[in-house]
């Protein structure tokens, strides 16, 4: 996956395979700066409202509890 903005994200095109590049980058946790991170987190979060599937075995590294937003 290439290096994504929350600004410029489609998520109806992610797949799979980018989600876990995304969720290795986290894990790894070796980014230049706080901020790369932060921003992975957030691409992440976002993903996780509108596709719940995708980022589902990724839900540790958003520290998330479940909610009910009805």
């Amino acid at each position: 996956m290439a290096t994504l903005s929350v600004e410029h994200l489609d998520v109806s095109k992610l797949t799979t395979t980018d989600i876990a590049e995304l969720a290795i980058r986290l894990e790894k946790d070796d980014y230049m700066n706080a901020f790369e991170g932060l921003s992975d987190w957030h691409l992440l979060r976002t993903i996780a409202f509108q596709r719940p599937d995708l980022v589902e075995p990724y839900l540790y590294l958003l520290d998330m509890e479940a909610y009910d937003e009805a």
